[in-house]
């Protein structure tokens, strides 16, 4: 029982330590607003206090005072430049899955006539900073707290495990463990990791470096599809990677290739090393797979679909594209197949690697489980 009690009274005192440390960086954001108000330090200002600071007040206020909470959720819509109420009630509603539109609420409407008195005060004083900086750092910060929120759930909820993020956002990258339980107060959440989340190797706003890359490298393919030689180089090349990694006749019955591509070398590839394999292509874009099929026998199974790095179920062998879209390194510490040939950038040396083109920038490194 009095271990109980002291365990009790340890947890509340660590949230009471928290929720102060939060309260004094509020303190801290504003000082530095004050001291070097660039649109740089305004908008990553307001993206790291709305995704640390103000979304924990929103889950578990700091203060058992309801005039306390108000006056604080006050102090946050100045700071941030957008109503906390506002916030606060659209964000709750994201968590129950409601989407539907809600009347501002007058606590809303208070605090908005607030920012906009202070905006109004800005722009009379200092009419040049509010139009040169001010404003485009309010804009740029607005703009941050989208691509979060959007990267956050763009592919389903999603977690970033990385120590140094989760360090500076408190935490704010176990988002998968935080829908599951919204209550969960920060500092608990590593101890609600689950092995099946889905996660990313990016923090949320920087996810869609993915998308980016995926984007520019569908340009490479859409130039290989109208030349015949570059064609011949590409499979030439793959086929001769393939070959040193796997130089002894393995038995492989079953290959899954992820992502086709507009130009499907890899099945091409491994249909040429494996004849009597089952191949299936697996891809997110169903105009990659209908382009695929033009170069492809009818013996190559294709399905719409995306793979999110799960184990395939009888299959010896899966193919990784470059550009592939999510956590890579789970791809390497639990492996979806015995065998898996992932494509990586030329600098990103592994053991069981080779180089596939200087010219393409390219290696294919295998991985065993």
């Amino acid at each position: 029982m009095a271990v109980s009690r002291v365990f009790r009274e340890e947890r509340v005192s660590r949230r009471l330590a928290g929720d102060a440390l939060f309260v004094s960086l509020t303190a801290v954001h504003a000082a530095i607003l004050v001291a070097a108000p660039s649109a740089p330090v305004i908008a990553l200002g307001m993206w790291w206090n709305a995704n640390t600071i103000s979304h924990n007040f929103i889950h578990r206020p700091f203060f058992q005072s309801r005039g306390a909470n108000s006056a604080f959720a006050l102090w946050l819509s100045l700071l941030l430049g957008f109503p906390q109420a506002e916030w606060r009630d659209r964000h709750l509603r994201h968590h129950a899955g409601v989407e539907r539109f809600v009347r501002p609420s007058r606590a809303s409407a208070f605090q908005a006539l607030a920012i906009v008195a202070v905006f109004a005060a800005i722009a009379v004083m200092a009419p040049r900073f509010f139009l040169l900086t001010w404003l485009p750092g309010w804009a740029a910060g607005l703009g941050l707290c989208w691509l979060q929120g959007h990267y956050e759930h763009e592919r389903g909820t999603t977690s970033h495990y990385g120590r140094l993020y989760n360090f500076f956002f408190f935490n704010d990258g176990y988002h998968v463990e935080h829908h599951e339980k919204p209550g969960v107060y920060w500092l608990d959440l590593p101890a609600e990791r689950s092995d099946g989340a889905r996660r990313s190797a990016w923090p949320a706003v920087l996810r869609w470096i993915d998308d980016a890359r995926a984007w520019g490298l569908d340009g490479l393919e859409a130039l290989v599809l109208r030349s015949a030689r570059l064609q011949h180089f590409v499979i030439s090349r793959h086929v001769a990677a393939v070959r040193r990694l796997l130089p002894d006749p393995v038995a492989i019955h079953r290959i899954t290739v992820v992502g086709g591509g507009l130009f499907p070398r890899t099945a091409l590839v491994v249909r040429n090393l494996f004849p009597d394999a089952e191949i299936a292509i697996v891809d997110a874009d169903a105009a990659h797979l209908e382009t695929a099929r033009r170069f492809l026998p009818e013996s190559v199974s294709v399905r719409h679909a995306r793979f999110e790095g799960e184990r395939i179920a009888g299959a010896d062998l899966v193919v990784i594209p470059l550009a592939f879209v999510g956590d890579r390194a789970s791809l390497y510490a639990d492996p979806p197949a015995p065998r898996v040939l992932v494509h990586e950038w030329i600098w990103a040396a592994r053991p069981s690697s080779v180089v596939i083109s200087w010219l393409l920038l390219k290696r294919l490194t295998l991985v065993t489980r």
